[in-house]
C-alpha cells in the first residue's frame, strides 16, 4: 500500500505564496511521475503540475511563470511552490504519484488535499 500526504496549505494574501509538500510512503520502488492536482466548488481537478523521474515538467498555462513543482526521488517527496497567489474560490490541492511498488506492480495514488485559500 502507498499513501501520500500534503501539507502546506492555508490561507495566504493575494500575491502572497505558499508551498506545498507531498510525501509519500509505503511499498515503494520507484515512483514515475509526481504532479499536482487542484480542485474548486463546482469545477472539474485539473492538473497543476506534473514531474517525471527524468525530470520532464509540465505545468497548466495559468500557472506558469507563478509555480515550481520538484522532487526528491530519494525521499519520496515533492514540493509545490506557490507565488504570487490570485484571489480566486478555495481549492483543495491533491498530489498524486504512479510508480512502481516493491513487490511489483504498478501503484496510483491520491493524498487527501490541503485546502488553499486567497484573499483578496
Amino acid at each position: 500500500q502507498v499513501q501520500l500526504v500534503e501539507s502546506g496549505g492555508g490561507l495566504v494574501q493575494a500575491g502572497g505564496s505558499l508551498k506545498l509538500s507531498c510525501a509519500a510512503s509505503g511499498s515503494i520502488f520507484t515512483i514515475s511521475a509526481m504532479g499536482w492536482y487542484r480542485q474548486a466548488p463546482g469545477k472539474q481537478r485539473e492538473l497543476v503540475a506534473v514531474t517525471t523521474r527524468s525530470g520532464t515538467i509540465k505545468y497548466a498555462d495559468s500557472v506558469k511563470g507563478r509555480f515550481t513543482i520538484s522532487r526528491d526521488n530519494a525521499k519520496n517527496t515533492g514540493d509545490l511552490q506557490m507565488n504570487s497567489l490570485k484571489p480566486e474560490a478555495p481549492a483543495l490541492y491533491y498530489c498524486a504519484a504512479e510508480g512502481v511498488r516493491v513487490e511489483g506492480g504498478g501503484m496510483a495514488s491520491w493524498g487527501k488535499g490541503t485546502l488553499v485559500t486567497v484573499s483578496s
